[in-house]
């Protein structure tokens, strides 16, 4: 996975981008943990849903935030990584004009980020909120929630409350046009540490849901 250096809001950003050539292949943004609280692109999450990404034949970017690794600036209280996530897509599209299938994966900070990143991006498809801190940061931008995905939270989580996350997503589904799932990995805390594995296989186990659903549809049209 090569290292890639991009133009952001606040300076270049640091980066590990996968690239496939079809120019409108699909592709997904992976997004990480609070830039404070010892959030990088390195974070084992993060990586692993890169991964993911990178077998179902996704171009995948992961980067760091600015402040963050070698990424320039400093901590922009979620406004500024909002602005460098929307940089990210940027430059990812800018290498795949023509794509039709656009994913944003966030972890704990990075599922707040994410989510507002949806809100702005109408050709974003589906997401991926993991471990979604709905009892410590606003979510109620997400009215309506524009695309259909997942809140993965782990059952042991010792920072986000799973009640808050649950009416989350009780909310979004009362809306029209869209489908949002929720899972839980028992045990998992909010690292998922142990639970690394279970976490993959029910994002994967998502993912292959949605493309599954994409087929039928396009075998009906």
């Amino acid at each position: 996975m090569p290292e890639v250096i991009f133009n952001g809001p606040d300076g270049r950003l640091e980066g590990r981008y996968h690239h496939y050539t079809d120019t409108d292949g699909p592709m997904a943004v992976i997004l990480h943990p609070h830039p404070q609280h010892g959030g990088t692109m390195n974070n084992r999450v993060v990586y692993e849903l890169f991964q993911i990404f990178k077998r179902r034949g996704y171009s995948v970017l992961r980067f760091n935030f600015r402040g963050v690794g070698r990424s320039q600036g400093t901590y922009g209280r979620g406004e500024g990584e909002l602005s460098d996530a929307a940089a990210a897509l940027d430059w990812m599209q800018s290498l795949k004009p023509d794509s039709k299938d656009v994913w944003v994966a966030g972890y704990s900070f990075g599922a707040w980020i994410g989510m507002q990143l949806l809100m702005r991006r109408p050709e974003i498809g589906g997401f991926l909120s993991i471990g979604a801190p709905a009892n410590l940061y606003d979510f109620s931008f997400l009215a309506p929630c524009p695309s259909s995905g997942l809140f993965l939270h782990a059952g042991q989580d010792e920072i986000v409350q799973e009640d808050a996350v649950k009416k989350l997503v009780e909310k979004l589904r009362a809306q029209r046009g869209i489908s949002i799932d929720f899972d839980r990995i028992p045990g998992a805390t909010h690292t998922f540490g142990n639970h690394i594995d279970p976490m993959v296989k029910t994002v994967e186990r998502y993912l292959d849901k949605r493309t599954a659903e994409r087929a039928a549809e396009e075998a009906a049209a």
